[in-house]
């Protein structure tokens, strides 16, 4: 056992995504991405109530090239996509889409959240897809926070929600190997990760602080690990919220454009030919 060092400690900045207040923690001014990951978005939004469906969240929009993935923890999530899928997933689940060679989606509160209000906090992220997979069939895989494999102790608690973990395996299909862990823990409480040494790790803390390495990280900052051992040692200061994004790096050049991650600038050009030709598949969104 090697314990991992910490590489820097990043505050996440606050941007608006097109009218929607969010925080970034990745990409940020120190990289633009750690491989396989490429964005990492936290919103935490308060919905008034008396709304219709249709005039909240983000509409229908296509995407190419990776995995968008969305973390629910308070609310809920309702997808729609081009392929007829139409779930909701409440807090504790995890929504994982597949993009491959394209799908047309849209991601909104249900009905009920609209009409009733109340908080909706999600992390979403885009894990890339290595060049052979790209475009592969696109597929949605809604996980339950009852359907997601846990760890229980009475410190902490860790779902395992994609990758191997002890033994312990999550249930999407991923394209390279990878770890993705939600957890809490508990004040003045003591967690040992193992993580395989070639993964290139981040832990975001959605509130609270940990200890780790001799350095202290709280409330929305970003944990940027050296891949110099392959366990991290973690002291509670406050009960707290993190994610686990650990993954064996692709090794790939990367271009992206808005929704599309490819590996070269005439695959993007393609990807939005094709998107504006319908090849992404056609959504008519469904409302109450």
């Amino acid at each position: 056992m090697k314990l991992r060092t910490v590489k820097e400690i990043i505050p996440s900045q606050k941007v608006n995504m097109g009218g929607h207040w969010i925080e970034q923690p990745l990409p940020n001014n120190l990289m633009q991405q750690l491989d396989p990951f490429l964005l990492v978005h936290h919103a935490k939004w308060n919905y008034k109530g008396n709304q219709k469906q249709q005039d909240v969240g983000i509409g229908s929009h296509p995407h190419r090239g990776f995995s968008p993935v969305t973390f629910v923890f308070q609310g809920d999530v309702q997808h729609q996509d081009s392929l007829g899928n139409n779930t909701i997933v409440k807090a504790g689940g995890t929504q994982w889409m597949h993009a491959g060679k394209g799908i047309t989606h849209s991601e909104r509160p249900s009905a009920e959240l609209a009409k009733n209000g109340g908080l909706q906090e999600i992390i979403q992220l885009w894990v890339n897809t290595p060049a052979k997979y790209k475009l592969e069939s696109p597929y949605y895989f809604p996980l339950t926070k009852e359907e997601t494999p846990v760890i229980e102790h009475q410190n902490y608690k860790i779902q395992v929600v994609a990758g191997n973990y002890k033994g312990i395996k999550g249930k999407p299909k991923t394209f390279s190997p990878m770890l993705l862990l939600r957890g809490e823990i508990k004040e003045k409480a003591k967690l040992e990760l193992a993580i395989p040494t070639q993964f290139n790790t981040l832990i975001y803390l959605l509130n609270g602080e940990l200890e780790v390495d001799g350095k202290t990280a709280k409330t929305k900052d970003l944990i940027w690990f050296n891949n110099d051992g392959d366990t991290i040692n973690i002291l509670a200061n406050e009960n707290t919220r993190f994610i686990v994004l650990s993954g064996e790096p692709i090794s790939e050049k990367v271009s992206s454009y808005g929704p599309f991650v490819m590996n070269t600038q005439t695959e993007i050009m393609q990807a939005m030919r094709d998107a504006q030709m319908g090849k992404m598949g056609i959504l008519i969104e469904k409302f109450e």
